[in-house]
């Protein structure tokens, strides 16, 4: 039974009348058109699907969208630029080091390392990789990754 779900995604209220146990990445892909996230394994495994929730990487693809509610800040990819269209420094740390190829992990990574970063600024290499466990990646660019959050740790150790 289909229900209004209220949801506080990239700092923006949105109303969706779906049913309430339906995939919060399906809510954010099909219904507010926000493809950052993608549909990876369906088994919560490969981080494809990966968002923040409360600023804890977790992932979206069987989630029911009704655990989500009640103020629960949901941030895609789409949301970490600035307004302005400035990057994220792990979103521009990752463009920088050419941290993707197929792009297939590359939500996945990005959203792990943010997670990872808000909570550990100046994280060592072994904090990077134990936040990146969870992302699948099959063309073998975590050394580009693991690289590029090094460079925003340098930049925070740095301020």
């Amino acid at each position: 039974m289909e229900a209004d779900i209220t949801l506080l995604v990239n700092g923006r209220q949105h109303t969706v009348r779906v049913d309430p146990a339906t995939p919060l990445l399906y809510v954010l892909r099909d219904q507010l058109q926000l493809n950052g996230p993608k549909f990876g394994c369906g088994l919560m495994q490969c981080g494809a699907c990966m968002v923040l929730l409360d600023d804890v990487a977790w992932p979206s693809c069987q989630l029911p969208v009704h655990d989500v509610t009640g103020g629960i800040r949901i941030t895609t990819l789409e949301g970490l630029a600035k307004p302005d269209g400035t990057l994220h420094p792990v979103q521009q740390a990752f463009v920088d080091e050419q941290a993707a190829q197929c792009g297939f992990c590359l939500n996945g990574m990005v959203m792990s390392t943010v997670a990872t970063l808000q909570q550990y600024p100046k994280a060592d290499e072994e904090t990077i990789r134990n936040g990146m466990l969870r992302v699948l990646c099959r063309c073998c660019v975590q050394h580009r990754a693991i690289r590029a959050a090094q460079k925003v740790v340098a930049a925070n150790k740095k301020s």
